[in-house]
């Protein structure tokens, strides 16, 4: 994608209000991304109506039981005391009733429209805290991740000049699913790497039977080793959102090597990081199963080829994600005809071949003689029943699906998964 010509026609969004949207909303991207981290409580600090409606949202997405505490402010105590009285006493409470290792303090449209400084209450606040700004008014789900995932290295990452080379930070895009996350680090450590991931669903959201419910966030990645994260030799960064993330890392450590990749489906993309993994490295071949998988996705990209070019796609859904979902199908000959992305970004430009917007599913609606099948959330599901569409659930909400924490279009044997099965889809009567 690297060397493509940019889509410089980027539709942009300009009505009044978004009809049907897909778009989710910034502190909904920060309390996923504290719960990648083990033993994490995020607490949003905003109405109990905004935690609610997240704490319902994953548990139903995830089919798992979420941990999720607010501060409980109402409007009346947003103008006369401004919240901060209500964030200490949340943290009080929360310390008293279980014993987390961190707690992720963000913010609502609310209290942002109030305007609490909620770096100053946390200077106060004698318990590990990482805070961030997340107005629900601005950015979206992807961008709420990565200012959370950037808030934890700015404040918890300590500063370093040792490197170890044979160790590699993963930071990935909200888009990516738990076994996604796995399947990526499990790929990379098998050129000799030392893996951590920030955050880290693989082990915390992935569907596993724990001992029993626990009320607070159960694995992902521990907070002694975010602390360590700054004496890696390599970081890599999946996702236009995600890059900024590098450089506050590289900032507690400049010897810290970065590469980035825009996404990691499809052919072309997986290539990439080999090439890379290989060099790090310094070995000849690539494990002897990654071989073998790249061979698999290259006969999937011939048995899928004619269903994909028969088929015109609209892609729905948060920038990363669509991005690599393009260019996966562009490379099995699929017609992707429309994407509609549910915030602006960079990577929006290199996606080829098709008309990009920032919109919501009113314009997919009014799109219907453009395309075949539909990739996107739950809400995509009514809608193309009503137009008569094919439809394939991908990204959040996914309330129709069991198991979909378990679903990888990533790497090779991602790959050839996930053109299968929009082949499969595609061919359907």
């Amino acid at each position: 994608m690297g060397d493509a010509a940019l889509n410089e026609s980027v539709i942009k969004f300009e009505k009044p209000v978004q009809v049907n949207p897909i778009r989710l909303t910034q502190p909904m991207g920060a309390a996923l991304a504290f719960l990648g981290v083990d033993r994490c409580m995020p607490l949003m600090h905003g109405a109990i109506g905004c935690t609610s409606f997240t704490k319902v949202f994953f548990t139903r997405h995830f089919a798992e039981p979420i941990a999720i505490q607010t501060t409980a402010v109402s409007d009346v105590t947003a103008i006369l005391d401004g919240g901060d009285h209500n964030i200490t006493e949340a943290v009080k409470n929360i310390t008293t009733k279980v014993s987390p290792a961190l707690i992720g303090l963000h913010t609502t449209g609310l209290t942002e429209t109030k305007g609490d400084d909620i770096r100053r209450v946390a200077s106060k606040v004698d318990f590990p805290l990482v805070h961030v700004n997340t107005p629900d008014y601005e950015g979206a789900y992807e961008s709420g991740w990565a200012l959370a995932t950037k808030a934890m290295i700015d404040q918890l990452v300590e500063p370093t000049k040792v490197t170890r080379s044979n160790k590699l930070v993963l930071l990935p895009p909200v888009n990516l699913t738990p076994i996604e996350v796995e399947k990526v680090k499990e790929f990379i450590e098998g050129f000799g790497f030392e893996v951590h991931a920030l955050p880290d669903l693989s082990t915390s959201l992935d569907g596993h039977l724990g001992q029993k419910q626990a009320a607070l966030s159960s694995g992902g990645i521990d907070i002694d080793t975010i602390r360590q994260l700054a004496d890696a030799a390599t970081v890599v960064t999946v996702g236009t959102s995600m890059e900024g993330c590098a450089a506050a890392l590289q900032k507690k450590n400049p010897a810290i090597l970065h590469k980035h990749f825009p996404h990691l489906q499809g052919l072309r993309a997986t290539d990439n990081l080999v090439a890379f993994l290989l060099k790090q490295s310094g070995r000849d071949l690539p494990p002897a199963s990654v071989v073998r998988w790249r061979q698999r996705l290259q006969d999937s990209l011939l048995d899928t080829h004619f269903a994909l070019g028969q088929t015109r796609f609209l892609l729905t859904g948060e920038p990363d994600q669509l991005a690599g979902q393009a260019a996966a199908l562009q490379e099995g000959g699929g017609r992707v005809a429309e994407v509609i992305a549910a915030a602006p970004s960079p990577v929006l430009e290199t996606i080829e071949k098709a008309r990009v917007r920032i919109g919501d599913l009113e314009d997919a609606e009014d799109l219907a003689a453009e395309y075949d099948l539909i990739l996107g959330n739950t809400h995509c599901e009514s809608l193309a029943h009503r137009l008569g569409k094919k439809v394939l659930l991908r990204g959040a909400p996914n309330w129709e699906e069991v198991g979909n924490q378990l679903k990888c279009d990533l790497l090779y044997e991602g790959g050839c998964h996930f053109l299968c099965e929009v082949a499969n889809k595609a061919s359907e009567v």
